[in-house]
């Protein structure tokens, strides 16, 4: 069956992001997207618009900017648009050593990794509250699991997505409205160019986009409360024994894998 609801998908220019915007679409759906990159959004909606007889909204914005995510929450409110799904999906993370590393960039990577989400759920929630119904999509990153470093605040943001997500999934216990949390290994988009893990061992069997999308989405769908999509075994096997792992050799085989 088709679905006829609106998901407002952010980080949708490329990725998980595009790519979970496009089985919405495949359903029947209507978009609204959000990104920095304006040209790159006007071409996805051109192109869903004619393949999948969407509406697809196009709202360019920089989450990392402190306020933008007020922003956002009005312009869609402007536009006299109703978000059933709200899938916080942007983020970016940065390798190398915290000391090393732009205070700026970090900065704004907690601001668009754990505050633009946080900001954007606030506001959107009362609106699905007030309907008694509508689901929440978060990305997170496998990365929760453990301390990263080479990638402290990376990490500690995706630990922060996971654990807000699960904990207001089960605040909302008494309502129709769900949360699930994503958590992708090392999936084939710019994440990896952009933070330079596309350099290190970590990314050498990266799974597609499309695959991490459509199993966070069937997720959402279902209510699932996390969602683990491209792992291979080997890393299957690392996560499930994170816990029997003595914290100083975890943290020393984590940052040899993530060097470069």
């Amino acid at each position: 069956m088709k679905s006829k609801t609106t998901a407002l998908v952010t980080g949708a220019s490329s990725g998980i992001g595009k790519e979970l915007a496009r089985v919405h679409a495949e359903q029947g759906g209507d978009l609204i997207l959000v990104a920095r990159r304006e040209d790159k959004l006007e071409d996805i909606k051109r192109e869903f618009e004619e393949s999948y007889g969407v509406k697809v909204s196009i709202l360019p914005k920089d989450l990392s900017v402190v306020g933008a995510a007020q922003e956002l929450y009005d312009a869609v409110k402007a536009k006299g648009l109703r978000v059933e799904y709200l899938i916080n999906n942007a983020g970016f993370g940065l390798l190398g050593k915290f000391y090393e590393l732009s205070l700026q960039r970090q900065r704004e990577m907690i601001n668009l990794n754990m505050i633009a989400l946080t900001e954007l759920t606030y506001l959107f929630l009362p609106d699905m509250i007030q309907q008694n119904s509508g689901k929440i999509l978060n990305t997170s990153s496998t990365a929760s699991y453990m301390p990263g470093p080479l990638q402290a605040v990376y990490y500690a943001t995706k630990a922060y997505v996971s654990f807000f997500s699960n904990a207001l999934s089960e605040e909302l216990y008494d309502t129709d409205i769900t949360v699930t949390n994503l958590m992708p290994g090392a999936t084939q988009s710019e994440f990896g160019a952009v933070s330079g893990m596309d350099k290190t061992s970590l990314f050498t069997k990266a799974v597609s986009a499309k695959s991490v999308a459509q199993d966070g989405y069937n997720a959402m769908m279902i209510g699932d409360l996390d969602i683990v999509s491209g792992l291979t075994l080997g890393q299957k096997m690392i996560i499930a024994m994170i816990p029997f792992t003595p914290k100083k050799i975890l943290l020393k085989t984590i940052r040899k894998m993530q060097e470069v």
